[in-house]
């Protein structure tokens, strides 16, 4: 019997969220007695998983691993689950695991909680914690199956190192057959993407135009985050529709963050509402998003955030 975590990678090295989903796993295992198997795919070296608390990294090979395809990818998590005997098995909330775990539950006949925050209440029946409504409200749900999928939200355990010797092996599991077929992967390289960022720095149309995009980019820079944008502003070209953030774009479940001229219409606020500290900084007082906000700021973007920044600065110089 064990824990089975789906550790995603990208370039060759493993994703912060893999370390959380690692350090979720190691107290499952825990808490169930039972061990701790991580999941990769064209990762030759699963070493740096020993750090938290992984007791055996099992890597999938062949033509398939070195492209994301959830049906292929499924199929080849079922495989191991199954050798493995798992009765939990431990995905992220990326928008990749949120995609291949309904699949992986069909081929498991296993049930799917996702936005889980928690360790389990219980374990008979498993019991666990979860948003909902846009993370506005928690739920507790119950199951009875054998097999149980938990989608960890991003951010709502952290990372805590517990530190083994994990056992490697490489697994050339059966291709799925899929009407899907990847022709080319086109990624941005050299910047911190929202996913992995632990401070987010968002603009709006306060900010006027794309031209003066360079006072979110210095802010973002001196605070080692990423950048984003609400719909509009993606909308109008501004900025890629990769960095647009909210219920119609990518949520954010960042320890920080920090919205710039966003008046925060309900789709922007429920998509970053899993946040855990909101800033704000905009020039109207009846914006909706200062409602939201843990801390506001009344005042013109382009007289704050100079100031801002040249504090930052000098604060990380001494």
């Amino acid at each position: 019997m064990a824990v089975v975590i789906y550790t995603e990678t990208e370039n060759g090295s493993f994703k912060k969220v893999a370390f959380e989903i690692a350090s979720y796993g190691k107290a499952l295992a825990d808490q169930t007695g039972q061990k701790l198997v991580a999941v990769t795919f064209n990762q030759e070296d699963g070493s740096g998983l020993g750090a938290y608390g992984v007791d055996e990294v099992v890597n999938i090979t062949g033509a398939f691993a070195s492209s994301f395809s959830a049906k292929k990818y499924a199929a080849a998590l079922a495989q191991v689950a199954s050798e493995k005997g798992a009765s939990l098995v431990v995905v992220s909330s990326s928008a990749n695991s949120k995609y291949l775990a309904p699949l992986l539950a069909v081929k498991l006949s296993a049930a799917y909680t996702s936005n889980v925050v928690a360790l389990p209440e219980s374990t008979e029946p498993l019991t666990l914690k979860r948003t909902c409504y846009t993370s506005k409200a928690l739920s507790v749900v119950s199951s009875n199956q054998p097999i149980n999928i938990i989608g960890l939200s991003s951010n709502a355990f952290g990372i805590i190192e517990t530190q083994s010797s994990p056992s490697q092996s490489s697994v050339a599991a059966e291709e799925a057959s899929s009407s899907m077929q990847v022709s080319a992967v086109e990624k941005v390289t050299g910047v911190i993407t929202i996913a992995d960022a632990d401070i987010v720095v968002s603009g709006g149309r306060g900010l006027k135009g794309p031209e003066n995009w360079h006072l979110i980019e210095d802010l973002a820079a001196t605070l080692g985050a990423a950048t984003a944008c609400s719909k509009p502003v993606s909308d109008m070209g501004w900025r890629p529709h990769s960095e647009h953030v909210g219920q119609t774009g990518k949520p954010v479940a960042s320890n920080l963050y920090i919205a710039i001229g966003v008046s925060g219409a309900i789709q922007h606020l429920a998509g970053i509402n899993s946040s855990k500290v909101k800033v704000v900084i905009n020039i109207d007082p009846e914006a909706p998003f200062f409602k939201a906000a843990d801390y506001g700021i009344v005042g013109d973007a382009f007289e704050v955030l100079p100031k801002l920044i040249e504090k930052l600065k000098a604060f990380k110089a001494a």
